[in-house]
């Protein structure tokens, strides 16, 4: 099996460090792994199939300097839109978790298991962009249900775990819940999020737009639409909660013709990287303390409208670190590989 060399930018951060796991979880064909972060950063190690890998600085030349083939992006959209064109024109192809270049007419936006195809588009840019982690889960079910029922409409909303802000979202949440216990809750200081986020709900991520819609929501909707190829009414309300890991969704969708409960459950079952958790009477569904640290996205508490025929109702977590961003960017270079070898 040939191998490849391969950078990871952002080694040192909460996706970085999955996407490690990941790599070495699936096998993935490596010939030489590259850590890139921060001059802050470099020198570090981190910790790959049993050994310690020095983390190198991010610079413009690395990637050609070490002949990269396959570089994954996950250090915020700045780092991207500066770095990733170089690792571009080095010959690699760069597989991008930030947003920033998501929304390009000529960068495909891709979850594998439902527009693969989409990736041979990549030599336009020599980028592929990883989509935000609430539509990567939401997308994986309602894909097969728009090829079997024809999807009119989606209403979603989320409830996302502190994991989409990273290690300080994280941090923050476990940090309050300790001054909750001692006593203190009232003497801190949100950093991260808006307001305190333990023991609470916050209806807001990312800032708000002219549309009263957060940027997160309208994420949900334009990237839903380019991944179907297809103009499908979308609205999302995006909630932060104060759960660690594992976003969850309840989802709405309304569809061109009748629907059965008992057949979309059926399609979900036999839908790639899905789990159906559907056991209402004996109290099981999903729930994100079951999805955490899994490559699945669970999907129960599917049941048909009460009033309209052709609408169903349906609960959705995956976890957001793995699912939602580092294991659908493995999956995307696993396909990559691929059509590579195919074309």
């Amino acid at each position: 099996m040939r191998k490849y060399n391969v950078a990871v930018v952002g080694a040192t951060g909460a996706v970085g460090e999955e996407l490690f796991r990941i790599l070495e979880e699936q096998k993935f064909p490596i010939r030489t792994l590259l850590p890139l972060a921060s001059a802050r950063s470099a020198g570090s190690e981190i910790e790959f199939n049993g050994k310690s890998v020095k983390v190198v600085e991010l610079t413009e030349n690395v990637f050609e300097k070490h002949n990269i083939e396959i570089a994954f992006f996950s250090a915020g959209g700045d780092v991207s839109a500066h770095f990733a064109p170089f690792a571009a024109e080095a010959g690699a192809v760069v597989i991008d978790n930030t947003s920033h270049f998501r929304m390009d007419a000529d960068v495909p936006l891709v979850v594998p298991e439902c527009n693969p195809a989409d990736i041979l588009l990549w030599k336009t840019r020599g980028i592929i962009a990883n989509p935000n982690c609430s539509t990567i889960q939401m997308v994986q079910a309602l894909k097969p249900l728009d090829d079997a029922f024809g999807i009119k409409r989606v209403d979603v909303s989320t409830y996302q775990a502190v994991s989409g802000a990273g290690k300080s979202g994280m941090e923050e949440l476990v940090h309050q819940m300790q001054e909750f216990f001692a006593f203190r809750l009232g003497d801190v200081v949100p950093q991260k999020f808006p307001h305190q986020i333990a023991l609470n709900l916050i209806p807001q991520i990312d800032v708000f737009l002219e549309n009263d819609y957060t940027k997160e929501e309208i994420k949900m909707v334009k990237e839903t639409q380019k991944i179907l190829h297809k103009n499908v009414e979308v609205s999302a309300t995006c909630v932060r909660v104060p759960v660690l890991r594992s976003h969850s969704e309840a989802i709405t969708i309304h569809f061109e013709k009748d629907v059965d409960a008992e057949k979309a459950r059926d399609i979900l079952k036999n839908a790639p990287s899905i789990v159906v958790v559907d056991e209402p009477e004996n109290k099981k569904y999903p729930m994100p303390l079951i999805a955490t640290d899994t490559d699945f996205t669970y999907v129960g508490r599917i049941r048909n409208d009460i009033y309209q025929s052709n609408i169903l109702h349906l609960w959705c977590v995956a976890d957001q670190i793995r699912v939602g961003a580092a294991t659908n960017a493995v999956r995307i270079a696993q396909k990559w590989i691929e059509l590579e070898g195919q074309d």
